[in-house]
């Protein structure tokens, strides 16, 4: 794979030690290279040329803390009963001589059931907001990992070595989190028991060219992408073999999603083709499949939680939204003023199927620069989407956070902007040209973020609150609750297990490291 703009891919060439960075930290950017002519803004044809072939291909790839305190209203029915009519058995106390006795007015007693009152419309307003802590059972338990991870510590990781495999440019675990998957720069994709730190196969040549993505479809199918252009869909069951290649892209296959409503893979390249395979119908030649979307300078793609949004990056710093997404149904276009007449509604008032949003997201300090978008992800309760942008120099790295606006347009002639700036960082600008995966927590309180020759874990607020919980009227910097470093080269991606309390993180030297609690 090639590097991705102007610079060296490697860092600074000096050797990362096992250390713990102090949580205020800051990564220095690095000299800018030569300003290269700002990219046109996209033109979705269909007879867009694939990009120029060079001699690598652009890196895509991508907390700890205190609980934090219990909402106000997040109170259960029966307590709060129980609370205004508590037993008098067993030990008495003197009556007060303010404390009035019922009779006909009520009045001291009145305001004892206003205030229960209050305390029970506060629960049924956090339940029908589906925020309550028993509408969401985990609450308390997604509340406890956060805390355990105030206990990882790189002395405690545990290093898989995968020198031989070439950088790592993807991780990802199983749903059920009994397997890690590596995706490798040398055509191969690694196993691993994360728990026990074992290795449990290797896919050798698992494509011709460099690995890309991973993506679960269950706990048992995969389907990995590769520069190849092809898709290889494969069972834990039986490794020995794939269950079948996707033939579909004519350039770098880079981005893999699944919709789990319609059981339909999807998939994205270097091409500018968005392409739908019907994985019901999958034979051994391949599945039956069609081009659902197209647009230049596509980067990555992917679908909220509810499969019913598509977000497309491009590296020219646009964000595109599919709202009401319907995977069913191909999106004909041929011009751009045609995709800018999709964003309006309907006379009706209601947006139609597949209606598109086209954006430039705000950056901070890249308000007259051009900015290309570089990783993609979404919030796992589809509230907001994670962005890594960089510049078009290519000296300056952000992570930022961007809460999804819902609602129709102000005027019916006007596209809404459904995207809203709340949180940014500046990131280490190491590793020039490269890539960097970054994610989400299980619940969304925390983002693991590569940082140089580590990760650091990102909250909105130092408690780790939920995002909506601490919104801010306006955008508000990241915290870094902790810094991890241990690698000896500049780390590409990162994961948190869905289902224990560990994260992954693997650098360009290819090294996987798992950070877990130290207890």
């Amino acid at each position: 794979m090639f590097t991705f703009g102007p610079g060296s891919p490697g860092g600074d060439g000096t050797a990362g030690t096992a250390t713990e960075e102090p949580a205020s930290h800051a990564g220095q950017a690095t000299a800018a290279g030569p300003l290269p002519s700002p990219p046109a803004p996209p033109q979705p044809e269909a007879d867009a040329a694939p990009p120029p072939s060079p001699s690598r291909s652009p890196r895509r790839p991508g907390v700890p803390s205190l609980p934090p305190a219990a909402h106000a209203g997040e109170l259960e029915p029966h307590a709060a009963l129980d609370s205004s009519a508590a037993s008098t058995q067993g030990e008495l106390s003197p009556p007060s001589p303010a404390r009035r006795r019922p009779g006909p007015d009520c009045r001291a007693g009145g305001r004892g059931r206003h205030g229960l009152g209050a305390r029970l419309f506060g629960w049924l307003r956090e339940r029908s907001l589906g925020r309550g802590l028993f509408v969401d059972p985990a609450r308390d338990n997604f509340r406890t990992m956060t805390n355990l991870y105030g206990s990882i510590h790189p002395a405690d990781s545990v290093y898989l070595s995968t020198r031989t495999h070439g950088a790592v440019f993807n991780l990802e675990y199983s749903p059920d989190g009994s397997v890690l998957t590596v995706a490798c720069e040398q055509t191969e994709v690694l196993l691993f028991d994360p728990i026990s730190s074992k290795h449990i196969k290797t896919l050798s040549e698992a494509h011709e060219d460099c690995v890309n993505n991973i993506r679960f479809l269950d706990n048992r199918l995969f389907a990995t992408c590769s520069d190849d252009t092809t898709i290889a869909l494969w069972d834990l069951r039986k490794l020995n073999t794939k269950v079948c290649t996707l033939h579909g892209h004519t350039s770098w296959v880079k981005n893999i999603e699944y919709d789990t409503n319609t059981r339909l893979l999807v998939t994205s390249g270097f091409d500018g083709n968005v392409i739908i395979w019907d994985t019901n119908r999958c034979t051994e030649d391949g599945c039956p499949h069609k081009k659902f979307f197209h647009t230049r300078f596509l980067m990555r793609m992917r679908l909220t939680p509810d499969c019913s949004k598509m977000l497309i990056s491009t590296s020219s710093g646009y964000l595109l939204i599919l709202h009401d997404l319907d995977l069913t149904k191909s999106l004909e276009v041929g011009s751009y003023p045609i995709l800018r007449a999709r964003r309006t509604t309907s006379s009706s008032g209601v947006s139609p199927r597949n209606s598109l949003e086209v954006l430039t997201p705000e950056v901070p300090g890249e308000r007259d620069r051009g900015n290309c978008i570089t990783s993609l992800q979404l919030h796992p309760k589809g509230w907001a989407t994670l962005l890594r942008c960089s510049s078009n120099t290519d000296d300056q790295e952000w992570t930022c956070v961007y809460e999804f606006q819902e609602g129709a347009p102000v005027r019916p002639v006007s596209p809404r902007c459904s995207l809203r700036l709340t949180h940014y960082i500046e990131e280490a600008n190491v590793g020039r040209g490269y890539i960097k995966e970054l994610c989400f927590s299980p619940d969304g309180r925390m983002i693991s973020s590569p940082h140089g020759y580590g990760i650091r874990l990102l909250g909105f607020d130092k408690q780790c609150s939920e995002l909506i919980d601490c919104l801010p009227k306006e955008a508000s910097p990241l915290r870094v609750i902790r810094s991890l470093y241990s690698h000896n080269d500049v780390v590409l991606t990162t994961k948190f297990s869905p289902t224990h309390c560990q994260i992954a993180s693997g650098c360009l030297s290819g090294r996987v490291s798992l950070y877990q609690p130290k207890f």
